[in-house]
């Protein structure tokens, strides 16, 4: 089953675990992966889950249906994951130069997913932020190694330029949740 938002959601800082949480009310939490350097300032603090995170929200979840097969469960963490990067994620500068330039252009839209190519190799991405020329991606596979000592895990974010966005290969409808 989908959760759907609801007025009680509100978005906290755990500082047990030290990461973005929203509160799903009736002693629900959900702990995103995203830390206190990587937040806005204003995410320290008790935020509601507005109208617009709602529609975010969503939007993401019928068009990640539609998009992958997966159970409700991660369609639900993917969800809530991409909104809490869009929203309450400090903004970031393009670091294209970890992927190889696609030799297809692809468009780029919120909720669309991508893939990225380093120099070993390709990982599934999530348009998060779309831009002109550049995209905010959350990475959906396990990791993306970037170099030999820096690597991404599966639902941190980097804003690449929209010239380093590749289409995905056919067929490829599934995410390996952590």
């Amino acid at each position: 089953m989908l959760l759907m938002p609801k007025r009680d959601w509100q978005w906290g800082y755990n500082e047990k675990h030290a990461v973005l949480s929203v509160s799903l009310g009736d002693d629900m939490e959900f702990l995103s992966p995203y830390g206190l350097k990587t937040l806005i300032p204003d995410a320290k603090q008790p935020l509601e889950f507005s109208v617009e995170h709602a529609k975010f929200y969503i939007d993401l979840v019928d068009r990640l249906s539609k998009s992958l097969s997966l159970n409700d469960a991660l369609i639900v963490q993917i969800a809530l994951n991409a909104t809490a990067a869009h929203f309450l994620l400090k903004p970031q500068m393009p670091k294209s130069w970890f992927f190889k330039v696609s030799h297809q252009c692809v468009y780029s839209e919120v909720g669309k997913l991508l893939q990225l190519t380093t120099n070993e190799h390709s990982v599934l991405a999530l348009v998060i932020e779309s831009g002109l020329q550049a995209s905010l991606m959350m990475i959906m596979s396990a990791e993306c190694r970037l170099t030999d000592v820096k690597s991404l895990t599966q639902f941190e974010t980097i804003k690449v330029m929209n010239d380093r966005l590749g289409p995905l290969p056919v067929g490829t409808r599934q995410v390996n949740a952590a």
